[in-house]
Formats: C-alpha cells, structure tokens, sequence
C-alpha cells in the first residue's frame, strides 16, 4: 500500500476508534471498568474496547502484517513472538491509562508497523487535540500532514523529563545526583504519546526511559529521529522493537543534546 494511503486509512481508523472508544468513556468510567493490571498500572474497558477496534481495523489495512496489541501481550506473551515477523503492527490502544483512568489529560492512541523488528511507520494521535504526528523510516515525519523539523527549547539548562517510575533506587540516586543539576526539570506526563511530541516541538529538551516496551516507543523513537531529533539506547545503539524488554532510552530534540546527556549517562554506569 502507497504510504499516502497507509496514513489516511489509519488516521482514518484511529480518529473514528477515539471517537467510538476512549471518548465515550473518558470522565465516565464507572468503578468496575477500572482494573488492576500490575503495581501502579490500570486497564480499562476503554483499552479493550480501543485494542480490538485497532486490531480489526488493522487486519484489514494490512492482512498480510501481525498484529501485537499491549493487552494482548499482557494476557498472552507468546504474541511478543509477532515483534521480529516480517511485517507487523504494535498497537498502545490506550497510552496514559492511569492518566484516563481518573478523567485527565494527557492519553492518546499509539500505533506502529515494524518490519523485521524495525519500526518503519509510525503514528501518534492525541484525542483531545486531534494532533497527529505521523513517522515514515527514512522519508520524514509529519505534524498534521504538514512536513516536521524537531526544534529545541533554547532554554538554559535545557529542559529534561526524567521517568524514574520503573528505575531501582541505586540508579534513581544516581540520576538525581549526576544528570539532574545539568538540566532543568520537569514533570513526566506519564503518557509517550505526549512526551515524544513534547521533545520534538521544543517544550521538553530531552527524555530518559527506564521501561521500553514497544507499544510505548516504536512510533515515538521513529516520530523524534525522522524529525531531526535523535532516540537511542544510551550507547547510541538504535532502538529495535525486537528487543524491547532491554532497559534504557534516551530522546533529545536535536543530536547534539542527545551526546550531551549520554556522555553524563556513560559516567554513572
């Protein structure tokens, strides 16, 4: 499929999924549509109901691609097999779940397509807004349908979100002591289909992941590094889907700030 079509199908198919999923339920879920998934992680009914609409929809964009869903995944591991198949599509049905959980922003709809656990298209849809960042692996990326350079914040120090929900205790130290006092930070909105975007339209200068799972990242890290930005482990290496469950990522608004920040990284370990 020409990639001009790929995108309206699944922008197409992502706007009518909000809409007739995460929408209808957002700032309306009852107690029992809200489950405990793991520590300080929730599913709710709009996850399911916004996974099997995506999956469904997906089969039919592309049959040919497998389909690996972050519910799916959870109830069944044997589906992260799909993540090095030949074609494949990653759906976040429902990304800042704890955030949509008690009725606030930001959450939003993450989708990619891998070929041999790399990713090479990429979608990011934000419900409330309607923005759409739109990724292609080495043809560039867009912001609702308009062509994108990442920019940074010009701030100094720059701007930093840190995650340090999934990081042990000895490395949160280390984070606090080593990195924080070079940058200026911020709060993480708990939600990749925000901070992605954050980095590359210069709100946020540069990001640090713990936890790389590929519903999470796939479409972000491709967004950020076609847009000129750089997302890499911190060694330089590039993120694959494939090997998502390695831990470690860093996403700079520009290659520059990126180098920075793995320098001071390579020096705590």
């Amino acid at each position: 499929m020409a990639e001009t079509a790929l995108d309206e199908a699944v922008a197409a198919l992502m706007r009518d999924t909000a809409q007739r999923t995460l929408l209808k339920h957002y700032q309306q879920l009852a107690d029992h549509h809200v489950t405990a998934k793991a520590a300080d992680d929730v599913v709710t009914i709009a996850d399911t109901e916004s996974e099997a609409m995506l999956a469904e929809g997906l089969a039919r964009i592309l049959p040919e691609a497998a389909i690996v869903g972050e519910e799916a995944a959870h109830a069944d591991a044997s589906v992260l097999e799909h993540l090095s198949d030949s074609l494949c599509w990653i759906i976040d049905p429902l990304d800042g779940t704890n955030n949509f959980a008690v009725g606030k922003p930001p959450f939003g709809i993450l989708l990619a397509l891998a070929e041999k656990g790399e990713t090479v298209a990429g979608w990011i849809y934000d419900p409330l807004t309607g923005r759409l960042c739109t990724a292609h692996r080495g043809k560039g990326a867009w912001l609702n349908g308009e062509r994108f350079t990442a920019r940074p914040s010009g701030q100094e120090p720059p701007i930093a979100a840190i995650s340090l929900v999934f990081v042990d205790q000895e490395k949160r130290a280390a984070l606090l002591e080593h990195i924080a006092p070079h940058y200026a930070l911020v709060d993480i909105p708990r939600c990749a289909a925000e901070q992605y975007p954050r980095i590359a339209l210069g709100i946020n200068d540069v990001s640090v992941f713990e936890r790389t799972l590929a519903w999470d990242h796939a479409a972000g890290v491709l967004f950020l590094n076609e847009s000129g930005g750089k997302a890499a482990r911190p060694d330089g290496s590039p993120y694959r889907v494939d090997r998502h469950l390695e831990p470690g990522l860093i996403g700079a608004a520009s290659p520059a700030l990126f180098d920075a920040l793995a320098e001071r990284m390579s020096l705590i370990g």
